[in-house]
């Protein structure tokens, strides 16, 4: 409320009523545009990313109706207490899962002049309403106003009060105050000093808006945000933790592997990973080789649920058991049973996929068993075929679940390769053999590759680009002539 000791000062030009008919048109769609993102959001309490979108989505709609009040006084030109409709269209009104709403701006702005000559003090009516004091009742003078500040922020009142009337400065500053009914606000004071002929201050005015709404929404954006970012920083953190576990577990081969280290090779391994189309990183799938006493082979690959750490983690406990029971000279079909107990066992519950496989040199025989798991497909003479699948279910699924063993007689050049589902799998359903088609098409080129490194490339570059839903590895494994 400027002093009249200002009124020779020129009076600003209004600005023409069309055009701030516009803005208010403009401010009422946006406002309804921004409220209807916020009411169609689906805020999960354990996303905090979800939790941030909404507290931007609330602060933006705090703001556009503090403008639209803004504006409506401005067309308006006096200051007059609007009803809700007065300002909102019918579509535009507030739904009945917002908050309430304390009032339009214009009940949350008052103004006073408190006058140092005559110690007269003069209040506006929003400024008792803000207050929360009766409309009749005396207007506090510049001594009792601290009496209702916080106590923190008493100092803060004192100094920009003493400021305005000693040196001259202009007040712009919060505080927050306890309300006659037990309210807390925040108030946002903006005021100067008017002075007398003699350039001494005479008197002090000040407008007070009530931002309490304003604040509590730019707060709760702070801490979504703040809650987003650790969020954020903690899974980047355990996604590289969870890649280095998975790269210490999985074989230290690169390249092509031969089996035995020693004496005339019998196998020819290349090993791949493939991330999927998001790039995310789940750590739970692996592909392993290992040698066995008397020159025999174990194979294995393998796909758990979950993914980070805790994916990672069951993964090397479940593959560090496989080669156990392996170097025990546990079967393929008895070590499946046995990988389902630890993992229904598991203090961690997950579930996983695996194919095992175990070959005899001298028998040239393969022994394998799986669990939810595609079989392995084998290439001979330019052709392709998936083997007969024995039963097994998933991993972890069902307690004391029995699996099957089956074996098939493997000639000089024939080529394994056995997967995860993720590498066939694409944007399909889990019953979609179309991927596998595209792989075993593959046939007449693995026929002719010179060695397991260009097979395993063959099949890299036929599905590196595919839109994966999930990590992907493949292992080939070509039987030495």
């Amino acid at each position: 409320m400027p002093s009249h000791l200002f009124a020779d000062r020129p009076a600003p030009q209004p600005p023409r009523r069309g055009s701030v008919d516009e803005l208010i048109s403009q401010t009422r769609r946006l406002r309804g545009d921004v409220d209807a993102v916020r009411r169609d959001a689906v805020v999960d309490e354990d996303d905090p990313q979800g939790r941030w979108q909404r507290a931007l989505c609330d602060l933006a709609v705090h703001q556009l109706d503090d403008l639209g009040a803004h504006l409506g006084q401005l067309k308006e030109g006096l200051p007059v207490l609007p009803e809700p409709e007065e300002f909102l269209d019918p579509q535009d009104a507030p739904h009945d899962d917002l908050p309430p709403r304390q009032g339009s701006l214009l009940s949350r702005v008052g103004s006073a002049e408190w006058n140092l000559l005559t110690d007269e003090v003069s209040w506006s009516e929003e400024l008792h309403q803000i207050f929360g004091r009766p409309a009749g009742s005396d207007p506090m003078t510049l001594d009792e106003l601290p009496s209702m500040v916080f106590a923190e922020d008493q100092g803060l009142l004192t100094e920009m009060v003493t400021d305005c009337l000693v040196d001259g400065k202009p007040i712009d500053g919060e505080f927050r105050i306890v309300r006659t009914d037990g309210r807390v606000r925040t108030l946002h004071m903006m005021g100067e000093p008017v002075l007398d002929a003699d350039g001494c201050t005479a008197s002090m005015w000040a407008v007070l808006r009530d931002v309490s709404e304003l604040r509590r929404s730019q707060r709760a954006v702070r801490e979504s945000q703040g809650s987003l970012a650790r969020r954020q920083h903690v899974d980047r953190t355990e996604r590289r933790v969870a890649a280095d576990m998975h790269e210490a577990v999985l074989p230290p081969w690169r390249g092509a592997l031969s089996l035995p280290a020693s004496g005339p090779t019998t196998l020819e391994l290349a090993g791949h990973q493939l991330p999927s189309a998001q790039g995310t990183f789940h750590g739970g799938q692996w592909f392993d080789a290992q040698e066995l006493p008397g020159g025999r082979a174990l194979l294995s690959v393998g796909d758990l649920t979950g993914q980070g750490i805790a994916a990672t983690s069951t993964m090397a406990m479940l593959l560090g058991a496989l080669r156990a029971l392996a170097l025990a000279g546990i079967r393929p079909g008895p070590l499946m049973g046995h990988l389902n107990g630890l993992l229904d066992a598991s203090a961690q519950p997950a579930l996983g996929s695996a194919v095992c496989c175990h070959y005899d040199p001298e028998t040239r025989l393969l022994s394998w068993a799986q669990g939810g798991h595609p079989a392995p497909l084998l290439f001979r003479g330019g052709t392709g075929r998936a083997l007969p699948q024995p039963d097994g279910v998933l991993l972890g699924a069902t307690p004391g679940g029995a699996y099957e063993q089956a074996e098939v007689g493997l000639l000089p050049g024939d080529v394994l390769v056995l997967h995860t589902d993720g590498l066939t799998r694409g944007t399909g359903t889990a019953h979609d053999s179309s991927g596998r088609d595209r792989l075993l098409a593959l046939a007449p080129e693995i026929a002719v590759a010179r060695s397991v490194q260009e097979c395993a490339r063959l099949i890299v570059e036929e599905f590196g680009e595919s839109e994966r839903q999930d990590d992907a590895c493949v292992m080939v494994v070509r039987v030495g002539r």
